[in-house]
C-alpha cells in the first residue's frame, strides 16, 4: 500500500487509522481523519453483570436447560433450536418455525401431521451475542421486557416471580409459555392445560403463567441429574422443593452471558490500541459508520446499538404480533408496547456485533445479505417499493404461504409503515458500500465462528439434544 513510500511501520499506522492511503506512491487524503471521540470506548469485563467471572455451575446448568426440550410442552423444542449456536444463535430463517416444527436452521421444516406447526413465528429470532451487557435493558425487538431504575417490568406484570438476576432471565420466561414458540395448543400437554382454556388469551393469560412454569419446574425435579445440578448451582436449593421457575431462567441467562460474550473482533482490537488491526478497506468504512453514512446516530455505542426504537419501513409479512389494537398479521413495534402513537413501527435498533453471520436481516429478516439491508437504509420508501420477496427464508407450506405477504400487499396496510419511515435518503457509491461492508466484517468475532464447544452431547432429561 505504501508501495515507493520512505516511512516508518508507526507513520503508516498513523496514517491508516486517519483514513490516509497512498496511491502510486503518492499520499492522498481519502476521508476526514476521526477524533478519538468518534468512536466507542473499549468493552472492559466491567460492562457485563458478572463482570466478567460467571459462576461455573449456573452456567453449565444453563448449557442444559438451554439445549433440553424438557422445558416446551410438547418435548420437542429446545431454545436452542431457534437460537442455534451452528447458526450463530439464530436460525438462519426469516420467520422460524417454532413448537412442532423439524430440524433446525436452513434445514427446518414446518412439521408434520397433527403435530406440524399452526403457524409461523411472528419475527426474525434475534442472536444473543452479549446480552449479559449491562446497557442491554430492553428486550424483545418491541421491547416488552425492561429493566428499570424500579426494577424489572416484564410481560408477566404482577405474576413476575421473584429473584430474577436481570432482564435477560426475565425475557428467557415467556418463549416456554408462548404457544408457537414453546408451549403447544390446548389439550396437548400437562402445560398447556394446567389452567382452564378460558385464561389463555388476553390480560387474563398473564395470571397463567405461575401454573405453567410450575409444571416445567416439577418435570426438572423429577430428574434427579437436575436437582443435582440445581443444588450445585444455586446455595438456596437445598431440595427438590426449593427449584424455581427464577433459578430456571437466571441459568439459561448465566449461560447465554458466558457463551456468548463477543468482544474479541478485528474492531475491539483496534480500540484497544491495535492499530493494525483493520484493513485499509476496512478503516475507511470505519469512517463512513461514523462520519458520512452516519450509521452510529442509531447504531452507537461499545455494542453498536443506542438501545432505542427507530421506524425504518422494513416490510411487514408473516403472522405479526397480536398486540392490543393491531389488526391480524399487523405488527406495530414499540406502539404494542407503549400505545403511543408517536412509537407507530419502531422497532429495537439491533447490536451489529457478529452482524455479517446473522442474517437475513429486519424484524421480519426480509432481507438475505448485508449489502441488501444497507441499501434499504439509504431509502427506505424506495427499497419498500423495490423490495424482492424472492429473498425470503422460511419453510413452505400451502396454507401459511397463501397468506405471508397481505399486509405488505395491501397498499391500506403498508403506506403506514413507509410514512413512518425516519431515515432521509442518502448516496453511497458502490465503492463506500463495499468499505462499509469490510467494516462490518471487522465486528465479527473469531471466537463466535465456532460454536460447537457450546453444545452438550446429552443433557439430563435423556431427550435428543440434536433436532
Amino acid at each position: 500500500m505504501f508501495k515507493g513510500v520512505d516511512m516508518s511501520k508507526e507513520m503508516k499506522n498513523v496514517l491508516l487509522a486517519t483514513g490516509l492511503a497512498c496511491l502510486s506512491g503518492m499520499l492522498c487524503m481519502m476521508s476526514l481523519p476521526l477524533r478519538a471521540t468518534d468512536l466507542p470506548a473499549a468493552v472492559v469485563d466491567a460492562d457485563y453483570y458478572d463482570a466478567g467471572t460467571p459462576n461455573p455451575e449456573k452456567v453449565e446448568l444453563g448449557r442444559a436447560l438451554f439445549f433440553d426440550k424438557i422445558l416446551s410442552g410438547n418435548k420437542n423444542i429446545s431454545c436452542a433450536s431457534c437460537h442455534h449456536p451452528l447458526t450463530y444463535t439464530t436460525d438462519r430463517l426469516s420467520l422460524g418455525a417454532g413448537e412442532g416444527g423439524q430440524f433446525h436452521g436452513a434445514f427446518r421444516t414446518t412439521g408434520l401431521g397433527d403435530s406440524a406447526i399452526r403457524g409461523r413465528i411472528g419475527r426474525n429470532a434475534p442472536a444473543l451475542f452479549n446480552l449479559g451487557a449491562k446497557e442491554f435493558v430492553r428486550l424483545n425487538l418491541g421491547g416488552i421486557n425492561e429493566q428499570t431504575a424500579a426494577g424489572l417490568r416484564l410481560l408477566s406484570g404482577r405474576f413476575t416471580p421473584s429473584g430474577l438476576d436481570n432482564v435477560l432471565a426475565g425475557q428467557a420466561l415467556f418463549p416456554l409459555i408462548i404457544g408457537a414458540e414453546m408451549l403447544g395448543q390446548a389439550g396437548e400437554n400437562d402445560v398447556v392445560d394446567a389452567v382452564s382454556s378460558s385464561t389463555q388469551s388476553g390480560q387474563r393469560g398473564a395470571s397463567s403463567f405461575p401454573a405453567k412454569w410450575e409444571v416445567l419446574v416439577q418435570r426438572l425435579r423429577d430428574v434427579p441429574e437436575y436437582v443435582s445440578y440445581f443444588q450445585s448451582a444455586f446455595p438456596d436449593v437445598d431440595s427438590a422443593q426449593k427449584m424455581g421457575i427464577s433459578h430456571v431462567v437466571n441459568a439459561i441467562a448465566a449461560f447465554q452471558a458466558a457463551e456468548f460474550r463477543s468482544d474479541n473482533s478485528p474492531f475491539d482490537h483496534y480500540l484497544r490500541g491495535d492499530t493494525d488491526a483493520l484493513s485499509g478497506a476496512q478503516l475507511r468504512g470505519m469512517d463512513l459508520f461514523y462520519n458520512k453514512a452516519n450509521c452510529a446516530s442509531c447504531h452507537s455505542g461499545k455494542f453498536q446499538t443506542d438501545q432505542n426504537f427507530h421506524a425504518i419501513a422494513m416490510p411487514q409479512f408473516g403472522p405479526g404480533a397480536q398486540t392490543l389494537g393491531a389488526l391480524e398479521q399487523d405488527d406495530t413495534g414499540r406502539q404494542g408496547v407503549t400505545q403511543n402513537t408517536a412509537d407507530y413501527y419502531k422497532f429495537r435498533t439491533p447490536s451489529l456485533r457478529n452482524v455479517a453471520l446473522t442474517g437475513p436481516y429486519g424484524h421480519t429478516g426480509a432481507y438475505a445479505t448485508l449489502e441488501g439491508v444497507i441499501r434499504h437504509h439509504l431509502d427506505p420508501a424506495q427499497a419498500f417499493a423495490s423490495w424482492d420477496r424472492s429473498q425470503v427464508r422460511m419453510p413452505s407450506r400451502s396454507d401459511l404461504d397463501a397468506i405471508d405477504f397481505k399486509v405488505v400487499d395491501d397498499p391500506n396496510r403498508s403506506q403506514p409503515i413507509v410514512l413512518a419511515n425516519e431515515l432521509a435518503p442518502m448516496d453511497l457509491t458502490d465503492e463506500e458500500m463495499g468499505d462499509l461492508v469490510s467494516f462490518l466484517h471487522a465486528l465479527t468475532d473469531p471466537d463466535m465462528l465456532d460454536l460447537r464447544r457450546t453444545i452438550p452431547t446429552a443433557v439430563p432429561s435423556g431427550l435428543p439434544v440434536g433436532d
